[in-house]
């Protein structure tokens, strides 16, 4: 089974986002879970959401504890939270930062697989403003999900809220974090 963990705040679409990564991964033949934990609903504050993964049925239902990988979608809670707690040490920590992978595990004392990657440019330049995207793709190529699929997934759960251009821009953005997260593989 392998377990994520997602750190975001409010509005940044964390809770958006392991929905489609759990929807990838059922066209994919896995069993699959997908929550959030979060307090007072508001913009701004921090938020976890969670994914278990499997080829078998998952019977485990309670929050992860100990990730095989954690994502932060929001590098400011790399001051504010331990991200990497928990986080098994063969594991891997992907950050949407302008920062390199070893000031990442100077700042969080994560010594395993840290992935670096600056989402918010990746958004930017792509036209849609929100990092969620970008980091969807760097976790869906580090588990081995075959891209036409998460484009495809993309495009079922955000086609009918989004105008054709927007949702292409946000494909781009998918293909530019996929992009960052190939030849990351996270063990099980």
């Amino acid at each position: 089974m392998k377990e994520i963990r997602w750190h975001g705040r409010g509005g940044q679409g964390a809770k958006t986002v392991s929905q489609i990564l759990a929807q990838i991964n059922l066209r994919e033949g896995k069993h699959v879970q997908s929550f959030p934990e979060y307090g007072p609903e508001r913009s701004g504050a921090p938020v976890r959401a969670f994914n278990r993964i499997d080829d078998g049925e998952i019977k485990i239902h309670s929050g992860v504890y100990e990730p095989h990988v954690a994502v932060v979608v929001d590098e400011s809670l790399l001051d504010t939270e331990n991200t990497a707690e928990g986080l098994k040490p063969d594991g891997t920590l992907i950050v949407n930062t302008k920062c390199s992978a070893d000031d990442i595990r100077s700042r969080t004392g994560f010594s395993g697989t840290v992935v670096a990657l600056d989402a918010n440019k990746i958004a930017d330049d792509a036209g849609t403003g929100f990092p969620n995207i970008p980091m969807l793709g760097a976790v869906a190529a580090a588990l081995g999900s075959d891209l036409e699929v998460v484009e495809d997934e993309v495009q079922q759960t955000m086609g009918g809220k989004l105008s054709k251009d927007i949702l292409e821009k946000n494909l781009v953005a998918l293909r530019g974090g996929y992009e960052a997260g190939k030849g990351v593989h996270v063990g099980s």
